[in-house]
């Protein structure tokens, strides 16, 4: 059995903060941690300094979505696999396309070791489009060496999300959405052994608009022009999912959310 842990969307500085202070602890009851740090770097990207804080943290492998070519450290970054066990988006048609958009992993259990891959999807629903998800993750599982599959599905449309869910459910172990920032409440197994959970929230900033300081949104919706949205300040929030994993299929399923300060936790 693997035990997985996938913390949603890093956010700015409060996200980095957030996860360096919880990552540690949650790491050692857990075989595996993906992070998604798609904005870690400022609420867009993800920068040197940001992949190596969340290494240190204890994240195996660090997934990305639509900003991942904000900073020109992603590049190096991907050039450097064995340091930086970075997953970016598989569904772009460009071959040149830098870093890989699943990477297997030999991952040691109580029990001994196990093969996991981790896949990173884009959506295309109120999104830039980019090749079909669909189609990408269903010639990538025609492989027969992947192991147990965890998908990070970072999609806008929750429709689209399940969508992916029951088109992989049986084929893949977990299936968890990003993207949205606000964790969904229909955490679950699918009737074949999927988990699956819209989206699993993100970590950043606690009184914030999905991240930013609630002033340049609110700006934004009431004159009806462009504001300036800034990466809010203050208290931090952490948002999870563990996913229990034995044979490929999904045994388990729990949301996690911490708020600095002890204000507030549920979950494990």
């Amino acid at each position: 059995m693997i035990k997985l842990l996938f913390v949603g969307d890093v956010f700015g500085q409060p996200g980095r903060r957030m996860l360096g202070k919880t990552l540690p602890d949650l790491r050692q009851d857990v075989d595996f941690a993906v992070v998604n740090m798609e904005n870690a770097a400022g609420g867009f990207g993800m920068h040197r300094e940001a992949a190596e804080g969340a290494l240190r943290a204890g994240a195996d492998c660090m997934t990305l979505g639509n900003h991942a070519w904000q900073h020109r450290d992603i590049n190096k970054l991907m050039q450097d696999p064995e340091n930086y066990p970075i997953v970016r988006p598989l569904n772009y048609a460009d071959p040149e396309t830098p870093g890989v958009g699943w990477r297997t992993f030999e991952v040691q259990t109580k029990e001994g070791t196990e093969r996991l891959t981790v896949v990173n999807l884009l959506g295309r629903v109120f999104m830039d489009q980019v090749s079909n998800p669909f189609s990408a993750i269903d010639k990538l599982l025609e492989r027969g060496d992947l192991g147990s599959v965890f998908v990070d599905f970072h999609a806008e449309a929750s429709s689209e999300k399940a969508g992916m869910a029951w088109h992989l459910d049986g084929r893949v172990a977990a299936v968890i959405g990003t993207h949205t920032h606000v964790p969904t409440a229909d955490t679950r197994i699918l009737p074949l052994g999927t988990a699956f959970q819209t989206d699993a929230g993100f970590t950043g900033p606690h009184d914030s608009i999905i991240g930013s300081d609630p002033a340049g949104p609110v700006a934004r919706f009431v004159t009806e022009r462009p504001h300036r949205y800034a990466v809010a300040e203050g208290r931090a929030e952490l948002n999870a999912v563990y996913v229990q994993i034995e044979a490929g299929r999904a045994v388990g399923i729990e949301r996690y959310r911490a708020v600095e300060d002890g204000v507030e936790a549920d979950g494990l």
